[in-house]
């Protein structure tokens, strides 16, 4: 499996980029978002996942893994290919995706063209408990939520409040402020228990 690629990007249109790596062009399938994130810039890195079918092989690529991870888990769903994940990270950040997947809000999913209510419906039943478990807080720039989370549940449990609890009051601040400093998630996961 190729688990990303770094080199030139030699075409760059917002949907397909084709980068050289030591004179080798790779042809790779993006989102909107990753287009956004490498649009200036003339090398990178690309997070990629290599999807096989009968009739293809495409190569997707993200510029952040918490993307590869949110593409991965709409692909698990019955009925979502790729290229409607793919729509998906394009027509949402993805914390916008995990948010109304974590609430349920099956209107807000069903905005993106290509899924309907019953696709939204299922997206929801099939990835909620997984994005609520989830250990990994996807935050509004579309990173991987840094030491800050893990710093807030750590404060918490040295108050004597226990792990699971901890890590849920913290989620809910995150998801609701994700811009907040260690200080205020503190605070108002205090005040959420």
């Amino acid at each position: 499996m190729i688990a990303f690629l770094k080199g030139r990007f030699a075409v760059k249109t917002p949907a397909y980029v084709v980068i050289d790596v030591n004179g080798v062009g790779y042809g790779v399938q993006i989102s909107l978002t990753t287009y956004s994130a490498i649009a200036e810039k003339e090398t990178g890195l690309l997070h990629t996942y290599l999807h096989i079918t009968e009739n293809a092989q495409v190569l997707f690529g993200f510029a952040e893994e918490a993307e590869k991870e949110m593409f991965l888990q709409l692909i698990s769903v019955s009925g979502v290919g790729a290229a409607t994940a793919r729509m998906m990270l394009s027509g949402m950040k993805i914390n916008e995706i995990a948010n109304a997947i974590v609430a349920g809000n099956v209107n807000q999913l069903s905005l993106i063209k290509g899924i309907g209510k019953k696709t939204a419906e299922r997206i929801i039943v099939e990835l909620k408990d997984k994005l609520q478990k989830h250990t990994i807080n996807i935050v509004s720039d579309g990173s991987v939520a840094s030491s800050t989370n893990t710093d807030a549940v750590d404060a918490l449990m040295a108050l004597g409040i226990a792990k699971n609890v901890a890590e849920q009051a913290v989620k809910k601040v995150i998801i609701s402020n994700p811009s907040l400093s260690l200080e205020n998630i503190i605070k108002l996961a205090l005040k959420n228990l």
